[in-house]
């Protein structure tokens, strides 16, 4: 084999592996989708809420007669805010919702799905926040896939 036919193949060998530790690493980096690690959990008038934002959604949903629903609490997973297309926020960080609500002390991102007794679905995501020490809700929406 000729040296130059030698360079050539181990320079496309190098690129090669190059190119596959790069999506490797990209395929598990931050483009990932950051939802698929939460499971779905039902809430029913027996679910033992775990965080005082679960209290509050069973309290509400429980007066509105919804009870039960699974849901998916992501907290304050920020990679999640910003998949986040709301009526009032579209991909916001961080910074945008404590410049939305002065005095902010906690917010939170929570997956709704109720399913009728007629068979409908409705799924909706919820952004709450945490405000004079009760939790609100910000904005409801859904997340971008």
């Amino acid at each position: 084999m000729s040296k130059p036919l030698r360079l050539l193949l181990i320079f496309l060998l190098v690129d090669a592996v190059a190119a596959g530790v790069y999506f490797l690493v990209k395929g598990s980096g931050p483009g990932a989708d950051p939802t698929k690690d939460f499971a779905w959990t039902t809430m029913d008038a027996y679910y033992q809420p775990a965080t005082e934002l679960e209290q509050s959604i069973k309290t509400d949903y429980e007066e509105k007669g919804l009870l039960p629903f699974q849901f998916r609490n992501y907290g304050r997973n920020s990679a999640v805010l910003k998949k986040f297309r709301g009526s009032k926020f579209v991909g916001a960080g961080v910074a945008v919702l404590k410049m939305a609500f002065k005095g902010l002390e906690d917010w939170a991102v929570v997956d709704i799905w109720i399913k009728g007794e007629d068979n409908r679905e409705l799924r909706r995501t919820v952004l709450y926040i945490l405000h004079e020490n009760v939790w609100k809700v910000a904005d409801s929406g859904r997340l971008v896939d």
